[in-house]
């Protein structure tokens, strides 16, 4: 099935939700939440990512998870993952709680396209101070892909992780992880890069990102994905696809933003200040752009 045959099918099956001009939404991708080892790409980052999350929900943001938002490629059990960043899961279980959390399925978390992966490690977990098991994310649903439906028009923002234009990450996942875990993990204390990786490969990178944006041109798709880890911000008149980057590089995170009827792409950074403190910073690098205009551009 071709990338573009695929995606279509995703767009085709995920379940619409509509947006306004009054709409707060965040999207991370990539978080790779992990279980603290040196082959851990999140955990420098998890301070930023607390700190952005807990900005976003005193603020009355939707969080959308956009996909491998779990490292389940390089690591066996889903409660090793819990057991080092409960902080970070049960600061999401209050977006969940209140309504305001989707979480996407990526390539390295594929696993929760189960039904039964996902009642057995994220409905609940095991409080040891309590001594008993308490809700996690409750009858959470596992999404593919979403779309995002401009109220009032027949405009939509597509979301999905993007590894569907990429063969060795999309069909061929169980061979990949395979060599992933069992070899490239280790290689990787060595500094030799995953090379079905397209987030440490920028060949395979490039190839996966032109696959995607000719999908978006033909379908003149307005399209949220990560995968790559290479942020991309369209302006208006191009082929409007948007990458949210991740959240493994080294000091700062990115994402992508809607509000106030507008898209822009935010960098949380650590910045040290002259007293050697650090401070916890949000900028706009990309944007902001109006949602409209992109329904108005020809491409």
């Amino acid at each position: 099935m071709s990338v573009s045959s695929r995606l279509q099918t995703v767009y085709g099956k995920s379940e619409h939700v509509v947006f306004d001009d009054n709409s707060r939404i965040v999207f991370f991708s990539d978080i790779h939440r992990a279980d603290g080892s040196k082959a851990d790409d999140f955990i420098q980052n998890r301070s930023i990512y607390l700190h952005a999350l807990d900005y976003y929900y005193n603020n009355g943001f939707t969080y959308i998870e956009v996909g491998d938002g779990d490292e389940l490629w390089e690591n066996d059990h889903f409660s090793t993952l819990l057991d080092t960043n409960l902080e970070v899961y049960l600061k999401i279980r209050d977006f969940h709680s209140r309504g305001r959390f989707y979480m996407l399925l990526g390539n390295h978390d594929v696993f929760k396209r189960r039904k039964s992966f996902v009642k057995r490690n994220l409905y609940q977990y095991y409080n040891p101070d309590t001594d008993r098991f308490e809700p996690l994310f409750d009858n959470i649903k596992i999404h593919e892909g979403l779309v995002l439906k401009y109220n009032g028009t027949d405009f939509t923002v597509f979301v999905v992780h993007g590894h569907h234009g990429d063969l060795l990450n999309d069909r061929l996942w169980p061979i990949t992880r395979f060599l992933v875990r069992y070899i490239w993990r280790h290689m990787q204390f060595l500094g030799i890069r995953d090379p079905f990786s397209p987030a440490r490969n920028q060949a395979r990178a490039i190839n996966v990102e032109r696959n995607i944006i000719n999908w978006v041109r033909e379908s003149n798709q307005m399209s949220i994905m990560g995968h790559t880890h290479k942020i991309a911000f369209a302006k208006p008149g191009e082929a409007p696809y948007f990458n949210c980057g991740c959240c493994t590089r080294k000091g700062y995170i990115t994402g992508i933003e809607i509000q106030k009827g507008q898209i822009m792409l935010v960098r949380w950074n650590k910045v040290k200040e002259a007293n050697n403190r650090i401070k916890l910073t949000r900028e706009i690098i990309a944007g902001p752009e109006k949602i409209r205009s992109y329904a108005a551009s020809k491409f």
